[in-house]
């Protein structure tokens, strides 16, 4: 199971060493996303079972299709390329977009609503909290001036009033960044917004129970929170408590793209990768 679609890329590539039998379940709370992994996965058939549903679903989707357990589970978590690389979707900084953010957008607030509504205390809450940035008080402070004069409304003006509050608290000339200095606040915003981290534990462990005994689960994070999650289950379901163990842990280590990864794909820079073999006893 695949229960984040993206483009379907990692679907393929499962449907293709599992062919003529295979068979590939996967969502995706992205209606763009299903609709464009249903056209890469076409020539599959009925071996591609697609849902738009949300990862916190897998237990009920996997029911519908009539199986009570699967032999792998894959999580690509974060941002995938085409909501980055879609106009309109308010996740790049540098856009003249909408300040959106929703990873679903069939309903739900959006990034400008938490921003211009949130009291400039939970604001800075927030963006400490998800996006882990220590300037989030001069942030959430520059946030409610702006907002006061005028809602913020586009990505780039809300990059804008970042930087400003950036730059002002001593942060660095443009052109001297490692990264832009609203990465974290726009981070902070996506990841409150479509609740990424109150929803993941749960997934994570409704998975394992899908497993059949032996099968594995393979989750691909890209921040240290989501890591963080997901390592602390796997320890764990890994440990001796009230019951057995229910998995094995087989990335000792977390797993990190080489330079060549990097090179050709700087967008796996930050990625971090971990898995588990679900034991014949659990």
């Amino acid at each position: 199971m695949d229960t984040t679609l993206g483009g379907g890329g990692h679907s393929f590539a499962v449907l293709e060493a599992t062919q003529p039998s295979g068979v590939l379940i996967g969502c995706d709370r992205d209606v763009d996303a299903v609709i464009e992994a249903r056209r890469r996965l076409a020539s599959f058939g009925p071996g591609a079972r697609l849902h738009h549903a949300h990862h916190s679903e897998i237990k009920r989707i996997v029911a519908e299709e009539g199986y009570e357990a699967v032999d792998a589970v894959l999580f690509d978590l974060g941002l995938s390329s085409i909501q980055l690389d879609t106009p309109g979707r308010g996740f790049r900084i540098d856009s003249a977009d909408s300040l959106d953010m929703r990873m679903d957008q069939t309903g739900g607030p959006t990034a400008a609503d938490l921003v211009n509504g949130l009291p400039e205390k939970e604001l800075a809450n927030l963006i400490y909290e998800y996006g882990e940035e220590r300037k989030s008080r001069a942030i959430a402070r520059a946030i409610g001036r702006a907002r006061a004069r005028k809602p913020l409304e586009r990505c780039d003006e809300l990059a804008a009033v970042v930087v400003s509050a950036v730059a002002r608290s001593g942060g660095g000339k443009r052109g001297r960044w490692r990264i832009h200095p609203a990465t974290r606040t726009f981070q902070a915003l996506r990841i409150a917004l479509n609740r990424e981290m109150e929803t993941l534990e749960g997934a994570l462990r409704d998975a394992v129970d899908l497993l059949r005994p032996g099968g594995r689960i393979a989750v691909i994070s890209f921040h240290s929170l989501e890591d963080r999650i997901v390592k602390n289950v796997f320890r764990g379901l890994a440990r001796d408590g009230d019951g057995p163990a229910s998995i094995d842990i087989l990335t000792r280590k977390v797993i990190r793209p080489g330079r060549d990864e990097v090179a050709s794909n700087p967008r796996s820079r930050s990625a971090r990768l971990r898995a588990a073999e679900k034991l014949e006893s659990a």
